[in-house]
């Protein structure tokens, strides 16, 4: 199969928002449909070693938005996916949780492996989905990083009060409700609830089409974990919104569950969506795990 490709298109909500010097490079990349009108996005030499990003739920690529340009200059292949039935990629053939997308990657990947070195790095959602991909499919990456992972069985005793928004009749009003879900489960400070950060969570919620999802409830990552071949590292923002009070426990179960888990990171003041919330402190963890290759 000949892929197509087209130069990517950066959304003008998020242009608008960018350094100069970022949108000139994120410009660089290339946008592939592959089957199933599944759309990832690929930055960088394609011969290079590769970091995969997979976005959380309600996410696309843009998750990433702050993290792909530093490991390009670092001479890393990026591939970021916009994940079946999320961003611009279509729903998948049957079902409407992760497990339904683990067969739709493998397929897909098959197209734009390269480098024999490949990195998976996902994030809450994504990291459900790297997990179940790398137990599946053991011979498709071997190295993962799970961010913000859930699927763990470990709940914090503080319900996350998030808002519906969809029924709200005006903008103002839904704008309200976004930040509101931002700042109670994807950000722990209230002065990274920005622009940039808005105009990402807009721009993916409202392109959502697996909004039933229920699996990262169960312990489904954690019955994963014993079956990945590969080294497994781990990087969380220290107020995981997910996780309040139950930090020790999560690390508790990686530990067991992965005797020769490669690395532990804690990422200080930053919420779920720590990639965003302090991506130069999260640059340095992935970094770290990457050269632990």
């Amino acid at each position: 199969m000949n892929l197509s490709s087209r130069p990517i298109e950066i959304p003008t909500a998020l242009a608008k928002l960018l350094q100069a010097q970022v949108l000139k490079e994120l410009a660089t990349g290339l946008r592939y449909t592959l089957p199933g009108n599944m759309v990832w996005h690929q930055w960088g030499d394609a011969k290079a070693p590769t970091v995969v990003f997979l976005h959380g739920g309600s996410g696309s690529w843009t998750h990433w938005i702050h993290n792909i340009t530093p490991l390009v200059q670092d001479g890393y292949r990026v591939l970021a996916v916009d994940l079946p039935g999320f961003g611009d990629s279509d729903p998948p053939a049957s079902g409407s949780d992760v497990d339904a997308l683990i067969q739709p990657l493998h397929e897909a990947w098959q197209f734009l492996r390269g480098h024999e070195s490949t990195s998976l790095v996902g994030f809450s959602f994504g990291g459900m989905t790297a997990a179940l991909w790398m137990a599946a499919y053991p011979e498709d990456a071997n190295h993962l990083v799970l961010v913000g992972a859930p699927g763990l069985g470990v709940n914090s005793p503080h319900r996350i009060p998030l808002k519906g928004w969809r029924h709200l009749p005006t903008l103002e009003m839904q704008e309200k409700a976004h930040e509101h879900n931002l700042l109670s489960l994807m950000l722990h400070e209230a002065k990274n609830l920005n622009d940039l950060a808005m105009a990402v969570h807009v721009g993916n919620v409202t392109r959502d089409r697996m909004t039933r999802r229920r699996l990262s409830t169960t312990t489904i990552v954690l019955d994963n974990l014993p079956h990945i071949a590969c080294p497994v590292h781990v990087i969380y923002g220290e107020f995981d919104a997910m996780y309040q009070e139950r930090m020790p426990e999560v690390e508790a179960v990686f530990k067991k569950a992965i005797p020769q888990l490669g690395s532990w990171q804690l990422i200080p003041d930053a919420g779920h969506w720590v990639q965003f919330e302090s991506p130069e402190r999260f640059q340095h963890a992935l970094h770290l795990t990457l050269k632990a290759m």
